[in-house]
């Protein structure tokens, strides 16, 4: 099975880690917080200079209109002016045609003197297409069929703004088209138009530094004026869903839109960069300031990681001591209270384990003197093993078979129990050492007992811990078993992990306190003597060896019989 490797992060990737992060989550929080603060009031703040400034233009093109539309009345119905127009057309005499037309250019001029917002005035006659009484001189290609329609009515029509018919004005002016009733006469008509770059000034205007272009829109929608032609030309057709005072997007453009009472309609178009110049020129100085924040916490980040660095060197330096067996170097501080701190421990520590290693040495120097002795102690379970080979020798020359045999059966099984202790033994050693074992009991015992033995002949060359099948049959000889009596050994593998090994008997039974003793009585006391000494050494052994991984279990009947099991964790490659 494969297993993944953590990554592991130096000391310096985590500080600059910790660092950005301390210093770019709070930017973020901050910027973006401030960005839709900065953008609703400057959106706000633009977005009302723009309306007033709309307010303020359809308002002047409103009274500049009334104005017009005010001398118009006073050229088109009876007064001076009409009375002195109507004499002229009834008149055949020169003379009194030329004093009139006289009396006409001077009160027009003296209109024109009274109302300083109005330019060209004159009059004219529709079927031969001539002009007359003009207080400035005309263009000779005059046309009024040619001027974009602001509002038309039944004998009103308002035209706008369009370059002016004065021949010394080429400005963009505002005129009104008008029909006087006189003499029946239905082809005169009055035109006025405002004054010398009027409109121009009417418009002109230059928001928050934006450059503004403006479109005037009729009431049915048509461009009339427009002073950005590449996108929106006259003629053509206002977009239809910008029908709000609300800023609407259209293309690369907000458009501002305010409609007047007669329908038509002004309109701001404002490139979305310039929309946006103050906000991102915000951006742009934010991001700056992000930029010097994030350097000087790099800054401080290696300020810190040298200060940290230094007295991290130290310390490698006194453990390479410490590595090297030099425990009489001279402690190096690294002006940092903190550190030194941690480094005085260190040094003690470095002391300490001077002194340790002093006992180590002494400690090794007795345990061979033990080695020794114990030598020399093995020099007498060899003197035995001679004495029962002499003995079985004897037995066997003065015909004493029995002797033989228990002499042999007591001399293999202390071979197994004393020459290797400690060490893991195989299924089927331990399995003959117990059998060897109770060919010596049923020499000793006066009743008849039976023992039965299954192993399964796959798992004989498994290893498990030596000498623990031994103390449960003893146990069961000891303190179970009658006249009579059978014990059973099963060894068994389960599945393809475990071993378990049983010991099951028919003799007396044992009380649930009596196990619950066995099984946790750390010393094997017991009343009956030897009765826990054999469950203890298996539960240490098991514990020992494999953990949690082992079980013991110990049941009996009421009826009588006791039953241990004991399950083994089999040992795996390498282990």
């Amino acid at each position: 099975m494969n297993i993944r490797k953590r990554v592991k992060l130096s000391l310096k990737k985590r500080m600059l880690i910790i660092i950005l992060t301390s210093s770019l989550i709070p930017l973020f929080l901050i910027g973006t917080l401030s960005y839709y603060k900065m953008y609703a009031m400057l959106n706000n703040k633009i977005e009302a200079s723009v309306q007033n400034n709309l307010q303020q233009v359809a308002l002047s093109l409103e009274n500049t209109i009334a104005n017009l539309n005010y001398v118009t009345q006073q050229m088109a119905f009876e007064g001076n002016v009409g009375r002195s127009l109507q004499d002229y057309l009834q008149t055949d005499s020169v003379y009194e045609k030329s004093q009139l037309e006289k009396e006409l250019i001077m009160e027009l001029n003296i209109i024109g003197f009274s109302n300083p917002s109005i330019g060209l005035m004159t009059y004219y006659f529709k079927n031969d297409k001539r002009l007359q009484f003009q207080n400035f001189p005309t263009k000779k290609d005059f046309n009024v069929e040619d001027l974009p329609v602001l509002q038309q009515f039944d004998k009103i029509t308002y035209y706008g703004p369009h370059k002016s018919v004065n021949r010394f004005d080429d400005s963009n002016v505002i005129s009104v088209f008008r029909q006087v009733n006189v003499l029946d006469q239905d082809d005169v008509y009055v035109y006025v138009e405002t004054s010398y770059k009027f409109t121009q000034k009417i418009l002109q205007s230059n928001q928050k530094g934006m450059s503004v272009n403006h479109l005037i829109v009729n009431d049915k929608g048509v461009v009339s004026f427009s002073e950005n032609t590449t996108d929106f030309p006259v003629g053509s057709i206002y977009p239809s869903d910008n029908i709000s005072s609300k800023p609407t997007p259209y293309n690369e453009y907000y458009l501002f839109r305010n409609v007047s009472n007669q329908g038509w309609s002004v309109v701001s178009v404002i490139p979305q960069l310039e929309y946006n110049k103050e906000i991102s020129e915000w951006f742009k100085q934010f991001f700056g300031f992000s930029l010097l924040s994030i350097g000087v916490s790099l800054l401080l980040g290696w300020i810190l990681w040298k200060m940290v660095y230094v007295p991290l060197t130290k310390f490698n330096n006194e453990i390479m001591q410490l590595t090297n067996q030099n425990f009489h170097s001279e402690l190096k501080t690294t002006q940092i209270p903190e550190f030194d701190h941690l480094l005085n421990h260190f040094w003690n520590m470095r002391r300490r384990v001077w002194e340790l290693l002093a006992e180590v040495k002494q400690t090794e120097k007795k345990k061979a003197d033990l080695e020794v002795e114990k030598l020399m102690y093995q020099i007498n379970p060899h003197f035995l093993y001679n004495t029962l080979d002499t003995v079985c020798w004897l037995a066997r020359l003065n015909g004493q078979d029995e002797i033989d045999g228990l002499a042999t059966s007591l001399n293999k099984l202390l071979h197994y129990n004393l020459d290797k202790q400690g060490q893991d033994t195989t299924i089927k050693q331990e399995i003959g050492a117990l059998k060897e074992y109770l060919n010596l009991q049923q020499i000793r015992y006066d009743f008849r007992f039976d023992v039965q033995i299954e192993a399964d002949a796959s798992i004989e060359d498994l290893e498990i811990p030596r000498f623990i099948l031994q103390p449960i049959v003893e146990n069961a000889l000891y303190h179970g078993l009658g006249d009579d009596g059978v014990i059973q050994v099963q060894v068994r593998l389960e599945g393809s992990s475990h071993v378990v090994l049983s010991v099951a008997d028919n003799g007396i039974s044992l009380s649930e306190e009596t196990i619950q003793k066995l099984l946790h009585n750390e010393r094997g006391e017991n009343k009956k003597v030897g009765f826990g000494i054999g469950m203890n050494y298996i539960k240490r052994v098991l514990s020992s060896r494999y953990g949690s991984e082992a079980e013991l279990q110990m049941t009996s009947n009421e009826a009588g019989g006791t039953t241990v099991l004991m399950r083994i964790p089999l040992k795996k490659d390498g282990e």
